[in-house]
Order: C-alpha cells, then sequence, then structure tokens
C-alpha cells in the first residue's frame, strides 16, 4: 500500500480517542519519500512483536515482559540514541530509525511502545521537558523509562533532570513531578515530533520541507494561527505568494497587536505585487 498525500493522514488523526500513533507518525516520511510503502514497514515491525512474543511465557507478568522488551529491544537490536548524528532529520522518520536502529527519545519511544502495545503492555509516552519519556503502570506504581537506552529512571534522577527548566516561568519548581509524568495523547506526540523537524528545517532554511511540516501541524491544530502565519512564512520563501497571503492576512486578523504584526504587516505589498505578477 503506498500512500503520497495528506488526506490519509489527516483521516488517521480525525477521531482523538483512536488514533494509530505508530502508523500517523510513520506518515511524515512521505514529506521526503512518497513513495514509501508505509504497510511494508508495519509488516516488518509486527514479525519483531510476533519474535517475541515467541519467547513470553503465557503467564508473563508486566514486568517480565517489560524486562524481555528492553533486552530485546536495546540489547538484541541494538536500538539506541543517535548520539553521533543528533540534529538528523532522519532520526525523526520511523522507517530510518527501524533501519539504523538509530534516533531520538520520541522516534525510538514510538517504535518501543508499538512492540509493547503488541504484547499487551500499555507503555505510554511522556513529554517531559527536554527529554521524551515513556512509562508503565504497574501494580507498585510507575516505572519511567529513557527511551534512549531503556534505564529506568528514579524521582531523584527525574527531579535532576527537570531543575534547568525550574528557573523558567514555564516551568515552576513548585508543581509537583507527577505534574510532568502525565500520559502524552497521541496527537501530542505527534505534534512533538513535527516540530522537532520544524526546528531544524527553520534551522537549514528548507522551505519546501517546513511546508510539508506545517501541513500536517495544522492538520493535527487546524486552530493553531501561530502555526498558520509559520505556514504563510514557509509559502513566502518558496514564492507562493496568494498562499502566503491567505495564511499571514488570517493571522494578522486575529492577533492584530501580536508582537511580529509589523513586521509581518510590511511583507505583505511585495505579496501583493508578486500575486498580481503571476495572476
Amino acid at each position: 500500500m503506498v500512500i503520497n498525500n495528506l488526506d490519509y493522514f489527516a483521516s488517521l488523526v480525525q477521531q482523538d480517542d483512536s488514533i494509530p500513533l505508530f502508523e500517523a507518525a510513520l506518515l511524515i516520511a512521505h514529506d521526503v519519500e512518497p513513495q514509501l510503502d508505509i504497510g511494508a514497514i508495519q509488516a516488518q515491525v509486527d514479525m519483531i512483536a510476533a519474535r517475541l512474543l515467541k519467547r513470553l511465557a503465557p503467564d508473563a507478568s508486566s514486568v517480565q515482559k517489560l524486562r524481555l522488551l528492553n533486552h530485546y529491544f536495546y540489547r538484541e537490536l541494538g536500538f539506541a540514541g543517535n548520539v553521533n548524528d543528533y540534529y538528523d532529520p532522519d532520526n525523526s522518520y520511523l522507517h530510518r530509525v527501524l533501519a539504523t536502529r538509530r534516533g531520538i527519545p520520541i522516534s525510538l519511544a514510538v517504535l518501543y511502545m508499538e512492540l509493547a502495545q503488541q504484547i499487551g503492555l500499555n507503555v505510554k509516552g511522556v513529554s517531559f521537558p527536554g527529554h521524551f519519556l515513556m512509562k508503565l503502570s504497574v501494580q507498585s506504581g510507575e516505572i519511567v523509562l529513557d527511551p534512549f537506552n531503556g534505564a529506568s529512571l528514579s524521582r531523584e534522577e527525574l527531579e535532576e533532570r527537570l531543575e534547568p527548566y525550574f528557573e523558567q516561568q514555564s516551568y515552576p519548581g513548585a508543581i509537583p513531578l507527577a505534574y510532568y509524568l502525565h500520559a502524552a495523547h497521541p496527537r501530542e506526540i505527534l505534534v512533538r515530533m513535527l516540530r522537532n523537524l520544524k526546528a531544524l528545517f527553520v534551522e537549514r532554511m528548507h522551505w519546501e520541507r517546513l511546508l510539508g511540516v506545517q501541513q500536517r501541524l495544522l492538520i493535527l491544530l487546524p486552530d493553531d494561527i501561530a502555526e498558520r502565519r509559520d505556514r504563510g512564512l514557509a509559502y513566502a520563501n518558496l514564492e507562493c505568494p496568494q498562499a502566503a497571503l491567505d495564511d499571514l492576512e488570517a493571522y494578522l486578523e486575529e492577533r492584530p497587536e501580536a508582537p511580529d504584526a509589523e513586521m509581518l504587516r510590511s511583507k505583505l505589498p511585495g505579496l501583493r505585487d508578486a500575486s498580481r505578477r503571476l495572476n
């Protein structure tokens, strides 16, 4: 099955209570490989899960399943964080992570969670500041894992990781640790994956790829006017003046007093001229 447009992605993320995270995350790669066979990649993952299932005893506990999955994923299959090239966009494309066995925390977590689900483990993603995490609820509490290497993190280690963010107003230290450990919704995870790519493409001025990211972000967050502004800026850099005007004017109408409003207004005359020339 080959899918090469945004329509299928939109259909997958339409209902909050039924977003298939792994499949939707795989589709992000269509921006760089339009002919990617999503079904074939899913089949590879299904085979990995089937091999793992064969090793599990029928009465295996959640902790036993987790230990086996951790050993299999990190030790036998060799998945790990890409410390040598952390900012390579390929680290966010699941088919590349599957091929190279290297990724960033969130992409490793999405793959890990898919395998966990297939062996009956309800591992959840955690949008922890700065470093995506995973967690599994068991009778004794919650096991929090670092997707980079599968390490279990103690309360002290988690609090230590939060310290750099406590000075920021958006991460006040008075908030209990549990606040930062809530289970991330699939939509939230997909948005975080896309915003990781967005930061890379803005820095590299790769406007075509940025536009693909913005299209998906607006499918996920249709009412986010800032993302529409950023799509307009991508269109402007790609010399699509009318599309840029539509997005930037919508942003300015909703946020006429925004800090960037004057800068954006200064772009409008040139975009209008360019649009008239094209028409």
